[in-house]
């Protein structure tokens, strides 16, 4: 499972990761708005949990791929 990680490119995966981490980019990225709403414990509904972890899943494939390099 984790070597199909060794078939990404860390440049289009940079990519992805920044563009999700930023979008979207007006009025203010999902990923600072939940992580707003996790830190006042206003974060309940179903679906800005899935958005939270949907805008931060290519973070943390990018962290899994650095990992298994270093290894």
């Amino acid at each position: 499972m984790l070597s199909l990680l060794d078939n990404i490119s860390y440049i289009v995966l940079i990519l992805i990761t920044v563009f999700m981490l930023l979008a979207p980019f007006y009025p203010m990225p999902h990923v600072v708005e939940k992580i707003l709403m996790l830190k006042n414990g206003t974060l309940k509904r179903p679906i800005d949990i899935f958005d939270l972890f949907f805008h931060l899943a290519p973070l943390a494939i990018l962290i899994l791929k650095i990992i298994r390099d270093s290894k």
